[in-house]
């Protein structure tokens, strides 16, 4: 094979490249906007348990309104956030399918079958 061949292969900015990035950052962001909606979630909740407590003249540690947040947020997250959820794994299965057609282009490429005519 020549250089000039080789280079080609090996182009970074090939059509393949440009769609597994898309793929990639739609997963970052996606993933990071439904990460911070139940974190926000649980810091509500806490919130909201600490602030009933002193309504009622009652402390509650910070320790234990955390751990009845996150008990509380996880399946109210689930009804919630319902399509963030669905977009992080439309991404991930996005994801997942660039790597299988990576995967198989390079085992195909390995065998000696180029693609080209």
């Amino acid at each position: 094979m020549s250089d000039a061949t080789n280079a080609e292969n090996n182009d970074p900015t090939s059509d393949n490249a440009a769609p597994d990035r898309s793929a990639k950052k739609s997963l970052a962001v996606n993933l990071g906007v439904y990460t911070f909606a139940r974190l926000a979630l649980v810091i509500l909740i806490a919130a909201v348990i600490v602030g009933v407590g002193l309504l009622f003249g009652v402390e509650v540690p910070v320790l234990v309104a955390a751990i009845f947040s996150v008990l509380i947020s996880l399946p109210l997250s689930l009804l919630l956030f319902k399509n963030m959820r669905i977009r992080v794994n439309e991404s991930i299965a996005a994801v997942d399918e660039d790597r299988r057609t990576a995967r198989a282009d390079l085992q195909s490429k390995l065998r000696g079958e180029d693609g080209k005519k």
